[in-house]
């Protein structure tokens, strides 16, 4: 006598290669939150040492110019966000960094999506990268520039805002994000209802 056994997950059993490590919810989360803070520690000590090297070696030089000029490596303290943006309202911009921090750490506990806990880690590690300058350059807490140092096919960042490691960070983690929320992956690994039968 033969009987196909259900599935005890029911309709959220469906999974997607980057969503889930495997089963035992408990396991699969502590493996995601330590998945996210390896990465957001490693994002967070590339940023703090390029910045610091950074400092060190660009200040009052001209631009360096790399790879045939696609490449500048340039010294630039920015108040504000990308393209100079809300240079007055650095205490704001701090403050939301803070936020986005901490709405990360809340959510942490449901990982059991590899692809989230990526895509969690690189904004994480990015957001209190220039935290740091936000709290410990000048011109004091709340307040301080955030070091940046790459320009795309222009020395000015006329062409690409100037970024640093913490900024390419956030970008590639919420674009990562994004597609894992288009493809209907959720935090803890499951499918969204109705994107169960888009898969193929």
């Amino acid at each position: 006598m033969t009987e196909e056994c259900a599935d005890p997950a029911g309709p959220r059993a469906g999974r997607d290669p980057l969503g889930s490590g495997g089963g035992g919810g408990g396991g699969v989360a502590r493996r995601g939150v330590a998945l996210l803070a390896g990465i957001a520690a490693a994002v967070l000590a590339v940023d703090v040492l390029t910045k610091v090297a950074a400092v060190a070696s660009l200040q009052d030089r001209p631009p360096l110019e790399l790879l045939g000029g696609a490449v500048y490596l340039v010294l630039l303290r920015n108040p504000g966000a990308a393209w100079s943006i809300a240079t007055g309202y650095t205490w704001i911009l701090t403050i939301v960094a803070i936020v986005v921090v901490g709405v990360i750490v809340r959510i942490a506990r449901r990982l059991a999506s590899t692809g989230w806990a990526v895509g969690l880690g690189l904004v994480l590690g990015g957001a209190l990268g220039n935290l740091i300058d936000r709290f410990f350059r000048s011109p004091g807490p709340l307040r301080g520039h955030v070091v940046d140092f790459v320009s795309l096919f222009a020395p000015d960042g006329s062409v690409w805002p100037v970024f640093n490691v913490a900024d390419s960070s956030i970008v590639c983690g919420g674009i990562l994000l994004v597609l894992m929320a288009v493809r209907g992956v959720e935090i803890d690994g499951s499918r969204s209802p109705g994107k169960e039968d888009d898969r193929g």
